[in-house]
């Protein structure tokens, strides 16, 4: 690895993971709910849905903060989300219908009910990123929620990896570390969307433009030899780069 480009990622990783890159990026949501159970729920949920314009799918988000009141666990585990989510074709975000944000929230609700929490569910499960994130398509296969969760680990699984980085990484300003017990940082797997494989190519990180589990591995795989202890910076480093150099 060139030693110019691992001094140059590492310093736009420093600069751009701060409380500041919150102001923009869905994961501010987790860090406005307290309490380890109420994170973790405002997380999955924020996750689900960031995809798209920031400007569309934010006040889709927030919905979620206000009709929780930011109780978000309990407002799903009693199933209150009844109240104000439709059973109907009707569009909530782009492809997804209120039937499919409706039928992914009552899977979350059974699993809240059934283990207490979400890491519950995957600590005995998941040794690994790749299997936690095998857990959590597994949970939600079978439920008509219009690809708001994958079924499977064959596409790159952005926003479940997301999801993971912001659960696992520990002694972050952003990343909450909340499974940082049972999940080792270091099988973390980059969120790979358009921007991070269009700024992977220009470095040389990656060849093929395809958004798939096998491309997110490898860039995750090439991150790790950059950051060893904890490769999901390169996260950080890649959105930096684009700030940078447009």
């Amino acid at each position: 690895m060139d030693r110019q480009l691992v001094e140059y990622l590492n310093l736009l990783a420093e600069k751009y993971e701060n409380e500041t890159f919150l102001k923009d990026d869905p994961s501010w949501f987790m860090h406005q709910v307290e309490g380890w159970n109420n994170q973790e729920t405002m997380a999955f949920i924020a996750s689900c849905f960031s995809y798209g314009s920031r400007k569309q799918f934010f006040p889709k988000i927030q919905l979620f903060l206000q009709w929780s009141g930011g109780d978000i666990y309990r407002w799903v585990r009693n199933g209150d989300f009844i109240q104000v989510i439709s059973d109907e074709d009707k569009s909530f975000y782009r492809l997804q219908t209120c039937h499919n944000v409706l039928a992914m929230m009552s899977r979350l609700q059974e699993l809240l009910l059934q283990y207490g929490s979400i890491s519950a569910y995957i600590k005995p499960k998941a040794t690994d990123t790749i299997s936690a994130i095998d857990a959590i398509c597994e949970w939600f296969r079978h439920s008509d929620n219009g690809a708001l969760v994958p079924a499977n680990a064959i596409s790159a699984c952005k926003r479940v990896c997301m999801f993971l980085r912001w659960m696992v990484r520990d002694s972050s300003p952003v990343d909450l570390g909340l499974w940082s017990d049972f999940i080792d940082k270091r099988t973390l797997i980059m969120p790979l969307d358009t921007h991070v494989v269009q700024e992977a190519i220009k470095l040389g990180l990656l060849t093929s433009k395809s958004a798939s589990m096998s491309n997110a591995m490898k860039l995750s795989q090439k991150m790790k030899e950059i950051f060893p202890d904890d490769p999901l910076k390169g996260d950080f480093a890649l959105f930096g780069l684009g700030v940078d150099h447009p």
